[in-house]
């Protein structure tokens, strides 16, 4: 379905934001928009990344561990009624290959309030640890081929970790597995973002084993409290 026109204005003025950015910030610091509306090759718009070893076309769900900025978007998601921005400032995460980030992430809503673009910050801390690779890092000189990005995990291998790690922490809890421990898993499953990608339901239901209208009803008990 073709985009909202006051979507295309705004992607069109991120896609510009990123370029302009790209041009004099240092080679230790990412830059990349994301299209929400498209979790599975979310990625229309990089600079700089090696630092999380994605590139146009990555998923949603292969961005930094702990990132407050996914949560954001979940929250996003999940509060109706207002069309400002989200953003969040200055936080720490950590990418895929244990680099240590500062990050920021800001994430547009349209008219109706729903999110569908991010454009996020990482900056990988681990190389200032001297003035002189510091200096490197922020002369960003054009001269300088950027590394090879890293090979990233297929969104199949994120889908089933966030499902392993879901399985694995209400099984931790030494009760019987129960309806219980199905809904918390249910509940760290959509905590991870697993369920903004298409198929996520058919996969839970079946590491549950349980029908997709039992996770359905799962979230709908969560969404109630």
């Amino acid at each position: 379905m073709p985009q909202q026109p006051e979507r295309q204005l705004v992607l069109g003025v991120l896609r510009a934001t990123v370029q302009m950015l790209g041009s004099v910030l240092g080679r230790n610091t990412e830059i990349i928009l994301h299209d929400l509306t498209c979790p599975e090759h979310s990625v229309i718009a990089i600079v700089n990344g090696h630092i999380s070893g994605r590139s146009v076309g990555s998923p949603v769900l292969a961005g930094p561990q702990e990132d407050l900025g996914f949560n954001a978007v979940l929250h996003a998601a999940r509060e109706k009624g207002s069309s400002e921005p989200v953003v969040v400032e200055n936080y720490p995460t950590r990418s895929r290959d244990g680099k240590t980030l500062r990050s920021a992430t800001a994430v547009f809503r349209d008219a109706q309030g729903e999110p569908y673009a991010s454009l996020c910050i990482n900056t990988d801390l681990s190389g200032i640890t001297a003035a002189q690779a510091c200096l490197e890092q922020l002369l960003a000189t054009a001269q300088v081929p950027a590394p090879e990005p890293a090979e990233q995990p297929d969104l199949e291998q994120l889908m089933a970790q966030i499902i392993d790690n879901a399985l694995q922490d209400a099984r931790h809890s030494g009760k019987r597995f129960g309806k219980a421990q199905k809904i918390e898993a249910v509940r760290q499953m959509q905590d991870g973002g697993l369920f903004i990608v298409k198929g996520s339901v058919e996969k839970a239901a079946a590491a549950l084993g349980v029908t997709r209208y039992t996770i359905y009803n799962y979230l709908e008990a969560i969404r109630n409290g």
